[in-house]
């Protein structure tokens, strides 16, 4: 173990996902394990240049493990982007005598560490934590599983009035850039079809599908669509135009879902995996390590350089997307 580390830093940053309270019970207690000092930081990288720190003991983090958001609370700050926001940042770090910290958020989380990284050489850990699990170098991020629970069981509510009423549900679910979220709750939830950003699906496919559907005696349907997805273009209410133009058989209703894929109390994964990963990160601090991102392939614990897990890009699983496809018939 590193002995020159005596104190280290916790906080959250960017988009809050379910899960991030493990992660900073598990980060703080690890240090009151080792007999080192933790701090937490409010606010992210804004509470950083602000000097907003807290000292944290083991009794500080009780009862939070099973709530959603993050004590420590997240912002965005735009300050932290230039030399002289990270100076600040630095300068309170020092003079709190903090030696190292471990960041737990996503992609931009994660940059900006790097960046502070290269300026001050101030050792750290990243924790992916976001619900759209569109990280490279691990398997699950914290909060995704928590975020799919969310999303399935809205579903599962929706069907409900779908299939009360005969109608075919567009609901639209978190993923700009990835479908993570579309394509797992879809095939979880029973979906006649799911759009995500990496399979551009097409109009003409749709309403094949939607004709077929109705062909073979289905009174409602739901269509997952990721907020990315590319068959229109442009938005989940243009779609709904579209099908209404194009098949006015169907009595069309749009959901999104939004932001409370983003609460609620975590999963036990998320849990446990967040709880994992808070050891490890802080172990691997105490060990002489830094810029790496903690996450988990294949049942394990790994550690992924920070630059590959930002350049990196996480991959659908195509298993998934033919199960999709066969389960759709």
């Amino acid at each position: 173990m590193n002995s020159q580390i005596k104190k280290i830093a916790v906080f959250t940053s960017g988009g809050d996902s379910p899960g991030m309270n493990a992660a900073i019970r598990s980060v703080v207690r690890t240090c009151a394990y080792f007999k080192k000092d933790c701090i937490g930081i409010y606010r992210g990288y804004e509470g950083m240049i602000e000097g907003d720190f807290l000292p944290m003991n083991a009794r500080s983090v009780n009862n939070i493990i099973n709530k959603g958001g993050t004590v420590l609370k997240s912002a965005r700050c735009d300050e932290f982007r230039s030399p002289e926001g990270r100076k600040k940042a630095y300068d309170q770090l020092v003079s709190n005598n903090i030696d190292a910290f471990v960041v737990i958020g996503g992609d931009g989380s994660f940059t900006g560490a790097l960046a502070f990284y290269e300026e001050y050489k101030m050792p750290f850990i990243g924790i992916p934590g976001t619900i759209d699990n569109d990280i490279f170098g691990t398997t699950y991020t914290v909060g995704f599983d928590t975020a799919l629970n969310t999303v399935v069981e809205a579903i599962d509510k929706i069907r409900d009035t779908a299939s009360s009423h005969h109608r075919l549900f567009f609901v639209e679910v978190m993923g700009r850039d990835v479908g993570h979220i579309a394509l797992n709750s879809g095939v979880g939830a029973g979906a006649e079809e799911i759009l995500i950003p990496e399979e551009n699906l097409g109009l003409d496919r749709l309403l094949d599908s939607l004709t077929r559907s109705k062909a073979r005696g289905k009174s409602s349907s739901i269509v997952v669509v990721a907020e990315g997805d590319r068959t229109t273009g442009k938005n989940v209410y243009e779609l709904k135009e579209f099908v209404e133009k194009n098949l006015p058989v169907y009595d069309v209703r749009v959901c999104v879902l939004g932001h409370m894929q983003r609460g609620g109390a975590p999963s036990c994964f998320d849990r446990v995996l967040a709880s994992r990963m808070g050891v490890k990160s802080v172990e691997a601090l105490l060990e002489g390590k830094t810029n790496l991102m903690a996450g988990i392939i294949d049942n394990k614990i790994t550690f992924t350089p920070v630059s590959e897990a930002i350049k990196g890009k996480s991959k659908i699983d195509k298993e998934l997307i033919r199960v999709s496809d066969i389960m759709t018939i």
